[in-house]
């Protein structure tokens, strides 16, 4: 599955079912191995019908399905991937794929809607302790920007100062030197920062995301 921050949401790429089972409803891409390729050959070749390979900045396995009830066809096994785009891209998709956002998926086939539940569950707990933010991102951005990437990403608020404090301690972050441009308004030009590395690393093994509080006069996510 293919999930990118659009219009400040996070979106999962789902294309519309022609044939049955479950014909008209919305789908994950995919399709058989054939018996001469490995599985990553066969995601490569099954994502490229949708979407332009090289647009993804991080791809990795998932999870396996087994349930032999999970296609009414017969007992399937399937390994699901998880791959992501950033967020200043937008790729062009066949007229049978589309958009959707995470928290209003439509009626999808098979168990594919548990499958994206298991795939936020894992983009959210990385966000805590690696930096795949650089994967959902644009190749430079404000603090703010990259605060609406990982608010979208993790379904809650956090604060721009609290996320830029703790990207930076850990490294995450570099700062290009660079500033935005003076709005009509005036003001402060903003700092523009990339991400210290265009690839996976775990930066804090023991870090954790959390959702706002219910606490009086506190506001935001915190990260530790």
């Amino acid at each position: 599955m293919v999930l990118q921050v659009r219009s400040a949401r996070l979106h999962v790429m789902l294309w519309r079912r022609a044939a049955e089972p479950f014909a008209g409803a919305w789908a994950l891409p995919g399709g058989p191995l054939l018996a001469d390729e490995t599985l990553g050959a066969s995601v490569a070749r099954q994502l490229a019908s949708k979407v332009e390979v090289r647009q993804l900045a991080h791809l990795e396995q998932l999870e396996t399905r087994s349930d032999p009830s999970r296609d009414p066809r017969g007992r399937t096994v399937a390994t699901a991937y998880l791959g992501l785009i950033p967020s200043d891209l937008d790729p062009v998709l066949p007229e049978d794929t589309t958009w959707h956002p995470v928290d209003a998926l439509p009626v999808t086939a098979f168990d594919h809607g548990s499958v994206v539940g298991s795939a936020l569950a894992r983009l959210r707990a990385k966000l805590s302790y690696t930096n795949v933010g650089f994967a959902l991102a644009p190749p430079t951005f404000t603090i703010a920007e990259l605060r609406e990437v990982y608010v979208a990403a993790l379904g809650y608020e956090v604060t721009a100062t609290n996320l830029q404090r703790v990207l930076l301690r850990r490294g995450v972050l570099a700062a290009t030197g660079e500033h935005t441009a003076s709005g009509r308004a005036g003001g402060r030009p903003a700092m523009l920062y990339r991400f210290a590395s265009p690839t996976l690393e775990v930066t804090d093994p023991f870090a954790v995301l959390r959702p706002p509080t219910e606490r009086p006069g506190r506001a935001g996510g915190s990260v530790s």
